[in-house]
């Protein structure tokens, strides 16, 4: 009589079709399998898993409506091009995104420096004469892949101190949020194509269109940071429920 041990008596309960979707993913984010790669076919699969080919193509097709593969009829299943999100309802920390998907965020920073607002600063800013702000630009990862650049400048009287942070061990978004509550933001999002040393960041061609989200944030009863921020259109998208 065979005995039912817990790890088999679980494995029992996980139906057919979860188990070869997990076993897919882990795959993938292992990065065992790339994107645009063909994966193994459904009759490789149900022999693998001992389990009839309606059930593979259950996991498979479910996968594919989640966009983790894409079936292309005649040629087989391949890993498909991942977009990462961003909530509009939420002003969250793009590092804390990251790492709810169960993923790594690094952050590389490109740029730190005091700058002279030109007039239209001055104007988003409000801002009665020219003042020096703080500039920084930031290359977010995911999974070492780059999905942003943040392109943010912050109103000292808010953040005194922020040039003196360590962007690469925290966000400046985390960090603002801590120094400067949030009161308010505006914020609009457009397709738009990318100057070079952005698509260079990105690591796209200055052809590929990015999708830019720019965001005013007030604190203090003023503007506290005008940014843009940067994804490329082919991996990333915007996500919000009401």
């Amino acid at each position: 009589m065979s005995v039912r041990t817990p790890a088999t008596a679980a494995k029992a309960v996980i139906p057919a079709f979860q188990r070869i979707k997990e076993h897919v993913l882990q795959q993938i984010h292992s990065g065992q399998w790339q994107q645009g790669e063909a994966i193994p076919s459904e009759a490789a699969l149900a022999r693998q898993f001992n389990v009839a080919r309606m059930t593979v193509n259950r996991a498979l097709r479910e996968l594919s409506d989640e966009q983790t593969l894409t079936r292309v009829q005649g040629s087989g299943t391949f890993v498909a091009q991942q977009k990462y999100q961003s909530t509009l309802v939420q002003l969250r920390n793009i590092a804390d995104e990251i790492a709810a998907r169960g993923h790594q965020h690094r952050g590389e920073l490109q740029k730190l420096e005091r700058y002279r607002a030109d007039t239209l600063l001055m104007r988003q800013f409000e801002l009665p004469t020219v003042q020096a702000l703080f500039h920084s630009v930031v290359i977010h990862f995911e999974n070492d892949v780059p999905i942003q650049v943040e392109d943010r400048y912050v109103n000292p009287a808010v953040a005194p101190d922020y040039m003196a942070q360590d962007f690469g061990s925290q966000t400046p978004n985390a960090y603002l949020m801590r120094v400067a509550p949030l009161q308010g933001v505006q914020f609009s999002i457009e397709a738009s194509m990318p100057v070079a040393d952005v698509a260079e960041m990105l690591r796209i061609e200055t052809g590929e269109p990015c999708l830019v989200l720019r965001r005013v944030t007030r604190s203090q009863g003023q503007v506290a940071s005008v940014s843009a921020l940067w994804h490329p259109a082919s991996r990333y998208q915007f996500t919000g429920s009401f």
